[in-house]
C-alpha cells in the first residue's frame, strides 16, 4: 500500500511498499544549488530512517531530464575556500548515496550531466531511457569533476574511459554509456520508473541486513583509498577556483560565449600549489611576470 506523499520545496518522498521514491523537480532541469543539495540530502536521511523502506529509487520529475549539473552562476566568483566548502556538501551527498545501507537505484532520462552524473555515478544501479545523455563537462568550465567523478568513473567504467569523460568534457549518449558501464539497463522513456520499481521490488525482498553487509563489502573491494581518493580530488577542484581559467569559463558559460582560455603563457606561476609544480619549476625557467588581460601594470616606485 503506497504511503502519504512527503512534499518539500523541490523534493518528492513517496513510499510504494518497500520502495522509496525520490522525484527531483526545481525547473528549469534541476540544477544542483546548495539548498537542494541539502533537500536531497534530508529526504534521502528520511528514506532511510523509514523502517518499511528496503530500497530507494532517486529520479526527476522534468520532462527535460535528471540534472543538468551544479549551479555555475552560484560557483562563478567563488574562490578556493568557498569552492572547498560547496565541493564538501557535494562530495557528502554522493558519499551520503554510495554507504547508504539501502541500495539507491536512479532512473535517468534526458539530461545527466556534471554533478547529476556524479549523484548517478554514486547509485548502486543506474537504469536509463534511450533519450538520456549523460558527461562530465566540468574541464570546458575551467575546473574538474569535484564531487566524486574522478574516483568513481574510473572504477565503474575503467580509466580509459572515465578520461574520455573528463579531459574530453564530451557528452556521452544513453547507448555508448551502456556501453561503457555506466548504465545497467537501458529501456523506453515509457518503461522507465516501472523498470526501475521492478528492480527495487526485487531488492526490497532480500534480507536488509545481509543487503547491507553486502554492499559495504562490495563497496570495500572496489577500493579502500577512495575516501583519500575524494580528498585528493576536493583540494584540486577548490585549488582551480579563482584561476583564469575557472573565471574565463564560467563567466563564458553565464555570458553564453565560447570561452578563451588563457593557455600556458604563466605555466610556472599558475602551477603554484599544484602537484606538478615542483617538476615545472625544477625544469621551465621562471618568466617575468606580466600582467593579464584586462589588468594594468603597477608602477615601481623610484
Amino acid at each position: 500500500m503506497a504511503g502519504t506523499p512527503k512534499e518539500s520545496p523541490r523534493v518528492r518522498r513517496e513510499r510504494t511498499g518497500p520502495v522509496a521514491v525520490l522525484t527531483v523537480s526545481s525547473p528549469p532541469l534541476n540544477i544542483l544549488t546548495a539548498d537542494l543539495l541539502r533537500e536531497l540530502s534530508s529526504n534521502l536521511a528520511a528514506a532511510v530512517a523509514d523502517s518499511k523502506v528496503r530500497a530507494i529509487i532517486l529520479t526527476s520529475g522534468l520532462d527535460k531530464g535528471f540534472a543538468a549539473g551544479a549551479s555555475i552562476r552560484e560557483m562563478a566568483t567563488m574562490g578556493s575556500r568557498q569552492a572547498d566548502v560547496h565541493g564538501a556538501l557535494g562530495q557528502a551527498l554522493t558519499r551520503q548515496i554510495e554507504t547508504c545501507p539501502l541500495p539507491v537505484i536512479a532512473a535517468v532520462h534526458g539530461i545527466c550531466v556534471g554533478g547529476g552524473t556524479e549523484i548517478a555515478a554514486s547509485c548502486d544501479f543506474v537504469i536509463a531511457s534511450d533519450d538520456a545523455k549523460f558527461g562530465q563537462p566540468e574541464i570546458n568550465l575551467g575546473v574538474m569533476p569535484g564531487w566524486g567523478g574522478t574516483q568513481r568513473l574510473p572504477r565503474r567504467i575503467g580509466a580509459q574511459q572515465a578520461r574520455l569523460w573528463i579531459l574530453t568534457g564530451r557528452s556521452i549518449d544513453a547507448k555508448l554509456a551502456f556501453e561503457h558501464g555506466f548504465v545497467w539497463k537501458l529501456v523506453p522513456r515509457a518503461e522507465l520508473v516501472p523498470e526501475a520499481m521492478k528492480l527495487a521490488a526485487e531488492l526490497g525482498q532480500k534480507p536488509p541486513l545481509a543487503l547491507a553487509a553486502a554492499k559495504f563489502a562490495i563497496n570495500d573491494a572496489i577500493d579502500r583509498a577512495e575516501v583519500h581518493g575524494l580528498a585528493v580530488e576536493r583540494r584540486l577542484w577548490s585549488q582551480l577556483f579563482g584561476t583564469p581559467d575557472q573565471r574565463e569559463g564560467m563567466t563564458a558559460f553565464l555570458e553564453k560565449r565560447p570561452p578563451v582560455f588563457w593557455g600556458r603563457d604563466d605555466w610556472s606561476r599558475d602551477s603554484q600549489g599544484f602537484p606538478w609544480a615542483p617538476r615545472i619549476l625544477r625544469r621551465t625557467p621562471t618568466p617575468p611576470l606580466r600582467p593579464r588581460r584586462g589588468v594594468r601594470r603597477r608602477r615601481s616606485k623610484t
